[in-house]
């Protein structure tokens, strides 16, 4: 099971254990049950690597052991009793006696706040409190709380905080199981910013620092602390040490306070690199002081990047502001909306070289008051880098529209990079999501520093201030479709105009003799479709074929390039750097091609990767021999009892899919499958009008009790009475009721058969397909490698044209359409109508006041 299935059946248990209890409270207990798993382990693998304890000591050590608590404490940051160790509630649970109950862990959560080092106080004292304070409304008495916290251990037990794995899966896990929280915890979602938005900050950051080899990173409203996760992993992947990025993090809220340190502690980061504070990020100017004595411990923290999601347009307290040097240069925010707070604050907090990224409302682009005074400075003394406009709903807790502000301390250049992305995405739940392709998009734009005709724009410094200093997104870049007008000479008289024929101007470029091929010019400057037939034309015509086979010459070895690259190489590639050598390889190829959009290219590549990097992930973990494995399909559902139970259904390839192998050595079954499964269909589709022919008392006389399934007991009755009548002499005729019941038994028969042959089929392919993975040879299992990872990604790439050429001939038709009837023709054929609906009136007789009616009718159709 790879990380993503692991973690999908992991989150499908959760939400079904939660039952009536929120996401958001949920997702504290959870994760919080999480967290405590990943810090027994990391003291069980100290104690036995470092202290060389055995299974049965740890079990056995208590707090009277001084020096193993001391060297824990030191070492680790805290001490747990080998009795309160996760894996004891674990044994606890499965033991004989099943006497793990609620009090264990109110008594290990307890204990754990008192065996804290003293220079770990700050990361890890109360971090169990919300787990802590929860815990009651896990159920109501003990008894219901115990049986809610055995079925998270059973769940969370499958988590892997073993660290054996080169890949991330518990992060993995963790960061998948807050954004599923998140989705469904409404307005309180909020603590958690999407991947896509964090994924696209962290690059910009990480563009910006790749050359340090040390660097610092701040988010003082941190939420979940995912943003800076994501951004100390992307450019941990441009250092050659991974400890050399230190965290900095506040958060107002406790619950989410305690969500940023285990979600840092968790990654790996060391303890002595995250410095973290719960408070007000605007009441007091941090990093750094230490809040038991702030006079004679403040210290100004200037980092290398600073990044936040922050509350929009939140009120706060400007008492003092003026005064604030984190204010006082370039303004106070009004006390009703601290949006520029937030952002002054951060940029205080930079190095002169330092760069930041934060979202935020679009109304600071254009606010006027103190909000315009406050942009005037940031313009005039060059801080605004890039202004990126996102789409709408994008974010959990909101739906409004957001963008990205880039800014800088110190700048070489003074102009500002507007980019309108808001029209890129695609729909997630009820959410709008940033695509890969628009994700590499952005990011493309910002690092080349594009103007691009409808998307970006590089606005000079005095152009802004000709506009008072007004950032609105539109004002600088036109994104809007603009509206289907219709030429008044060609709606009249009908003929396409020319020039809106010219603006397809980029594929008569590319295809010159296909415009005279389609339209026919007229003397005046309109034109007309030659043929309807446009299909046949585009494939037909020479330039068009000529630039088919030049696509199909480029891209001819692909396949071949990226079975070298992707296959040949599996066990020793760089996971994380390979995606950026095909996408530039793919990108080389796409500079010769016109018309056909790199970016399209690039989400077909990214859409099949996240296939490919879980299937490389395990290869390289596990070996080639990964491809002759089979897992057990274990699925979690409810018993009768309302508890989670885990259960086997068949079993599933490791990385070799049962489809895939049944599609290239078993296509007669899955065929002879089909054809069953066919069959089945139509049997029940002829068995249920049958059964909606007959009276609706005798049709609920034949089924189950609240089912629409027939009751065969009931139907066997049924037809013994009928069988009793044919041997006395009874002939009914068709469409008598008993003729309708003796067809339902022999459909019902039928039925039987072919669900005998699908299941007869289905257990036989199901073994031979787990035989044939397990005993596949190495040439045979990589050839089908190829077919899973390479074949659909070259497929999809070489269908691009064809996608191209169906849009550019749907837009053709549509301008045809558009004037094909003048509206002369239309007036005509309802002058025609008119007249004829007269007449027929004409022909009409009725009362006299039916007749007075009708004459009206008539004097306003102009028949009269």
């Amino acid at each position: 099971m790879n990380k993503q299935q692991l973690a999908s059946k992991i989150w499908a248990g959760a939400n079904a254990l939660r039952g009536k209890v929120s996401a958001d409270a949920y997702k504290d207990y959870m994760l919080g049950f999480v967290f405590y798993k990943y810090i027994s382990y990391k003291e069980e693998k100290y104690l036995k690597e470092k202290l060389y304890f055995s299974e049965e000591e740890i079990k056995k050590l208590t707090e009277e052991d001084y020096d193993t608590v001391e060297s824990c404490k030191k070492h680790l940051g805290y001490f747990i009793a080998g009795n309160n160790l996760f894996s004891s509630w674990v044994s606890k649970k499965n033991g004989e006696n099943n006497d793990f109950q609620i009090k264990n862990v109110r008594v290990a959560l307890a204990a754990f706040d008192k065996n804290i080092g003293p220079n770990y106080q700050k990361v890890y004292s109360k971090i169990f409190d919300t787990l802590s304070k929860g815990l009651d409304s896990l159920g109501i008495g003990d008894p219901e709380r115990t049986k809610a916290a055995r079925s998270l251990l059973d769940l969370i037990v499958e988590i892997p905080t073993d660290g054996s794995q080169d890949y991330d899966v518990l992060g993995f896990i963790y960061e998948f199981l807050l954004k599923n929280f998140a989705a469904n915890a409404g307005k309180a979602g909020e603590f958690y910013t999407p991947h896509e938005a964090s994924l696209l900050m962290s690059e910009i950051v990480a563009n910006h620092l790749k050359d340090k080899n040390e660097i610092s990173i701040y988010d003082p409203t941190s939420g979940s602390g995912s943003l800076l996760i994501n951004i100390g992993q992307t450019i941990a992947k441009h250092m050659t040490e991974k400890n050399k990025i230190k965290y900095y993090a506040q958060e107002l809220i406790e619950n989410t306070y305690n969500l940023t340190r285990m979600n840092l502690l968790m990654r790996d980061i060391l303890p002595s690199n995250i410095v973290v504070r719960n408070n007000d990020t605007l009441a007091d100017d941090w990093p750094f002081f230490e809040d038991n004595d702030k006079e004679h411990t403040y210290e100004l923290v200037r980092v290398d990047a600073a990044i936040s999601n922050p509350p929009y347009s939140q009120p706060w307290d400007i008492s003092g502001a003026d005064v604030d040097p984190r204010f006082s240069e370039y303004g106070v925010a009004p006390k009703s909306k601290a949006d520029y707070a937030f952002l002054l604050h951060n940029l205080y907090h930079l190095k002169p070289d330092g760069i930041m990224t934060i979202v935020l409302p679009h109304g600071v682009l254009f606010r006027g008051g103190e909000e315009k005074r406050i942009r005037e400075n940031l313009i005039n003394r060059d801080n605004i880098d890039t202004i990126i406009g996102l789409p709408a709903n994008m974010f959990f807790g909101t739906g409004i529209p957001t963008i990205i502000m880039v800014l800088k301390k110190n700048r070489t250049n003074n102009d500002v990079l507007i980019i309108d992305a808001s029209k890129g995405f695609v729909k997630d739940g009820n959410k709008n999501k940033l695509r890969e392709k628009d994700i590499k998009k952005i990011l493309d734009t910002v690092f080349n520093r594009e103007s691009i005709e409808k998307y970006s724009r590089v606005v000079s410094k005095e152009e802004i201030i000709n506009n008072d200093y007004n950032l609105n997104i539109p004002r600088y870049v036109d994104s809007s479709i603009p509206d289907d007008y219709s030429d008044i000479y060609g709606s009249m008289f009908g003929g396409i105009p020319n020039y809106e024929i010219d603006l397809m101007e980029e594929y008569w470029n590319t295809f010159p003799s296909l415009k005279n091929q389609i339209f026919s010019e007229k003397d005046i400057p309109y034109s007309e479709i030659i043929n309807q037939d446009i299909e046949d034309i585009v494939s037909k015509n020479g330039n068009v074929r000529e630039f088919i086979n030049n696509y199909k010459e480029i891209f001819n070895d692909l396949n071949e390039y990226l079975k070298n690259e992707l296959i040949d190489q599996c066990l020793t590639l760089n996971i994380y750097k390979e995606k950026e050598i095909i996408t530039e390889k793919i990108r080389e190829k796409f500079k010769k091609i016109e018309l056909v959009n790199f970016y399209d290219a690039y989400q077909i590549f990214n859409d099949n990767w996240e296939t490919i990097i879980l299937d490389l992930e395990i290869l390289q973990k596990d070996g080639l021999k990964a491809l002759n494995m089979v897992d057990p399909n274990i699925i979690y559902k409810k018993n009768k009892k309302k508890e989670l139970e885990e259960s086997q259904d068949g079993y599933i390839g490791r990385i070799l899919t049962y489809d895939l192998v049944q599609n290239v050595y078993y296509k007669k079954e899955k065929e002879s499958l089909e054809k069953y499964t066919n069959e089945l269909v139509s049997l029940d589709e002829e068995k249920n009008e049958l059964l909606d022919s007959i009276d609706v008392t005798d049709k609920e006389n034949l089924l189950k009790e609240d089912s629409e399934d027939i009751d065969t007991k009931k139907l066997n009755a049924i037809i013994k009475k009928i069988n009793n009548e044919v041997k006395n002499g009874a002939d009914f005729e068709e469409g008598s009721y008993e003729k309708i019941i003796l067809n339902i038994s022999d459909i019902n028969e039928k039925i039987k058969k072919c669900k005998k042959e699908i299941k007869s089929i289905k257990e036989k392919l199901e073994i031979d397909t787990k035989i044939k993975i397990e005993t596949i040879n190495k040439e045979d299992a990589l050839a089908l490698l190829e077919k899973k990872w390479i074949t659909p990604l070259c497929n999809e790439i070489e269908k691009l044209p064809n996608n191209m050429l169906n849009s550019f001939i749907k837009d053709v038709k549509k301008l045809d359409d558009k004037y094909k009837k003048s509206f002369t023709d239309l007036d005509k054929e309802i002058t025609l109508t008119e007249r004829k609906i007269s007449d027929m009136i004409g022909e009409l007789d009725g009362n006299e006041f039916d007749m007075k009616g009708l004459e009206e009718f008539r004097a306003l159709l102009g028949g009269v």
